[in-house]
């Protein structure tokens, strides 16, 4: 094993979440009122869902070259969106993407796609980690120690840095 896998969980996930997604979209559209938070639209909830977009789209193009860079050269990532949590990627889809088009849409049905992302992140996420640890070993073991896995508020790393 000389290289790290690309591709992580992420098909594991996308397997399950992408399908349900699809379909809560669809449900969504043809039985609007069903699955509404508000029974009219509303300009906030859309604005709130740009904004969550907005973030997430940041979050997940700021990720993405960094991890890319590590992967090409075997190398542990922890600057950059790293620095505020182990899984940013999943962090900016399911957080903020999700959350954002769920808004947007005005449909709590595509919000429980973020929480099945997430108790499959949870599920999966492990094999991840300990093929991480078999390549960074005790730097990897620190990182994931100080570093938050998923919600990315590294609070700890703001108090010992004070």
């Amino acid at each position: 094993m000389n290289k790290l896998n690309a591709m992580g969980i992420g098909p594991k996930v996308g397997g399950i979440v992408l399908p349900w997604l699809a379909l809560a979209v669809f449900f969504s559209v043809k039985f609007k009122s069903s699955f509404a938070y508000l029974e009219n639209d509303s300009r906030i909830l859309f604005f709130v869902g740009i904004a969550f977009l907005s973030i997430g789209a940041l979050l997940y193009l700021f990720t993405l070259p960094a991890l890319l860079k590590g992967l090409k050269e075997t190398k542990l990532v922890t600057t950059g969106t790293f620095y505020l949590c182990c899984n940013p990627l999943y962090s900016s889809l399911i957080l903020f993407i999700i959350p954002g088009v769920s808004f947007m849409m005005n449909s709590w049905l595509v919000l429980t796609t973020s929480i099945i992302g997430f108790t499959l992140l949870k599920i999966f996420i492990r094999s991840e980690y300990m093929e991480m640890e078999k390549f960074f070993g005790s730097e990897f073991r620190k990182y994931r120690a100080e570093t938050p896995e998923f919600l990315p508020f590294p609070i700890r790393k703001w108090f010992k840095a004070i």
